[in-house]
């Protein structure tokens, strides 16, 4: 199973545009959660456009395992430091540590690994029955 890299190339920057319109526009109690499962669509998008022929359920959980990893990153205070020293780094590194986040990134990946698996599944054609 083959993607397209232009193709993942439009899906990531569209996600990152719905993830910054939600940093930016967002002060509402669901835009946090939100902008961490677009984040966990994001990363699982760059794994497949270095990767285009990965399973989805390897993708799935490598997406769920970088994203753990930063969210881990961040209880060393080098996240903090980063962000610091140059403030974007805050839409990859994050700042604060969230037990939720996680939820949330294994939720998104799972949902990202269905939609692409249903998406990308190879279709058997539908048997000839006019014998």
């Amino acid at each position: 199973m083959q993607r397209s890299r232009p193709v993942l190339s439009l899906v990531a920057v569209v996600v990152v545009a719905m993830g910054l319109s939600v940093a930016h526009w967002g002060a509402a109690p669901w835009a946090d959660p939100l902008g961490d499962a677009l984040y966990a669509v994001l990363v699982y998008v760059l794994v497949l456009l270095v990767a285009p022929r990965l399973n989805p359920a390897y993708a799935g959980t490598l997406t769920a395992g970088i994203c753990a990893a930063v969210e881990f990153f961040q209880l060393t205070g080098l996240a903090d430091d980063a962000v610091d020293r140059f403030s974007p780094l805050r839409y990859v590194l994050g700042t604060t540590f969230s037990t939720l986040d996680l939820f949330v990134y294994v939720g998104a990946a799972a949902l990202a690994a269905l939609v692409d698996h249903t998406v990308t599944r190879e279709r058997t054609p539908a048997p000839d029955l006019r014998r």
